[in-house]
């Protein structure tokens, strides 16, 4: 029974309340029992080659760092961490090496500094991600041309091919170098900054970004995602999954989590 209903807390969303209510048991006993359940062990999948997907998101309090087998449709392990440091994403690498997967090529949100961490392996940044951060910078509305020109350039990422977006982000910058290079200066003193800062933001961020963002043009035959949305599609069904839990303790709050993923983890 014990197991029961843990599978009905986590995967049917009963509330301690709906459960204490069905098995006419105290809120005590069905508390005690949720905190003694134990979690399902990983799915059984042989060690191979793939293709991974690394991102983290933030769940109340805790930030969890997941690598995801997209052809699998399985993840290929995960972490609690901190902050999105080079060190974490190295330490989970490692540890999905370790178990004997190799990776043939990792999808990437774009933070910087990352890519670094697999020196060797084909990256790809996740278009989508690129998209977001030029229009968080840019608005959807720019207030200049060259901001405007410069968001429908990016609209393009995914219908085009490097060889073509390189030559327009060339001859965008052709046009617009002057611009990017005006400075605003503090009255009656020598410091200044950059006057147009987030249409030159926008700019380097796809410029640093424009040799891992048609990684998956360069290799076919791996079939890599151009963008996160497997690992994003899990980040909905995790979190559909934890909103009938709301208020519940930081360590349940884990423990489901970590029964939710090791039901589709390696």
């Amino acid at each position: 029974m014990a197991a029961k209903i843990w599978q009905e807390h986590v995967w049917q969303r009963q509330t301690v309340a709906d459960l204490t209510e069905r098995y006419q048991k105290s809120e005590k006993t069905i508390r005690q029992i949720l905190d003694t359940a134990r979690t399902r062990e990983p799915v059984a999948v042989t060690p191979q080659a793939v293709v991974g997907i690394f991102d983290a998101t933030k769940l109340g309090l805790d930030l969890l760092l997941v690598a995801r087998a997209p052809e699998l449709g399985l993840n290929l392990g995960w972490a609690w961490i901190e902050s999105e440091t080079k060190d974490n994403y190295a330490r989970l690498k490692l540890g999905i090496e370790t178990r004997g997967f190799t990776l043939l090529a990792v999808v990437l949100d774009g933070r910087t500094g990352i890519p670094r961490v697999f020196v060797g392996i084909p990256i790809q940044i996740c278009q989508f991600h690129q998209l977001q951060v030029v229009r968080r910078k840019l608005t959807l509305r720019p207030e200049t041309s060259a901001g405007q020109t410069l968001l429908s350039l990016t609209f393009t990422l995914t219908k085009t091919t490097e060889t073509i977006f390189t030559h327009e982000l060339e001859n965008w910058f052709a046009r617009h170098e002057e611009f990017l290079k005006q400075r605003t200066y503090t009255e009656g003193t020598k410091r200044w900054r950059y006057t147009h800062t987030r249409v030159r933001s926008a700019y380097l961020s796809l410029k640093r970004n424009l040799p891992f963002l048609f990684t998956y043009q360069k290799y076919p035959e791996l079939n890599i995602p151009n963008t996160t949305n497997s690992l994003d599609g899990f980040w909905s069904r995790l979190k559909n999954l934890l909103a009938a839990h709301r208020g519940k303790s930081r360590e349940r709050v884990r423990k489901i989590v970590q029964e939710i993923l090791r039901k589709q983890t390696a």
